[in-house]
């Protein structure tokens, strides 16, 4: 939590301008590119783009990289999503739920919710079966579970991982290739 505004969203430290969303938008969507690709795909220079990259990589505003695995072409599998309510609702059960979850490695994701359940896990495993037994383990220990809704993909209608930065960060649309516009500065837009 910021403690500075009380909200779980932290304020932007650094400013960004049009580069930088630039270098956001590219690597989202490829983050194998050499840095002289980057560079010459949001026109700059490899040096000042390299830059750019670590003080982005440095602020925290880019966490990683990784590549998408095509998994019906690798192995087996199955995605199912749950929505879960723990029978407690205090902070010793959800701190006790998410650290037994965390180590779980078929759980790739997990959201706290508001509303009328505690959590969405999205879960990754080889089969039906495999699922099941780690329902069965999520629900013999630790913080006992309430209720859960499993619901299984049938089909990946839509899997594209990039956030839509234009979007959240209220920039017109016309920026949407991700080119910088003349170089323009829109660092006004980001809180400080």
């Amino acid at each position: 939590m910021d403690k500075a505004t009380g909200s779980g969203y932290h304020r932007l430290m650094i400013r960004l301008d049009d580069r930088d969303i630039a270098i956001l938008k590219v690597l989202a969507r490829e983050g194998r590119l050499s840095k002289a690709e980057l560079a010459r795909r949001i026109a700059l220079s490899p040096t000042p783009c390299w830059e750019r990259l670590k003080r982005l990589e440095k602020a925290g505003i880019i966490e990683g990289y990784g590549a998408r695995i095509a998994l019906k072409k690798l192995a087996p599998h199955v995605t199912v999503f749950v929505t879960l309510e723990l029978a407690s609702h205090g902070g010793p059960a959800f701190q006790a739920f998410e650290q037994r979850i965390a180590r779980r490695e078929e759980i790739r994701n997990c959201w706290a919710l508001g509303g009328g359940f505690d959590y969405l896990l999205h879960i990754v495993t080889s089969d039906i079966d495999s699922y099941q037994r780690l329902i069965d383990d999520l629900l013999e220990g630790g913080p006992a579970v309430a209720r859960y809704y499993t619901y299984i993909v049938t089909k990946a209608v839509k899997t594209d991982g990039a956030p839509p930065l234009d979007l959240l960060l209220g920039l017109p649309a016309d920026t949407a290739s991700g080119d910088p516009q003349d170089g323009e500065d829109r660092s006004d837009a980001f809180p400080a």
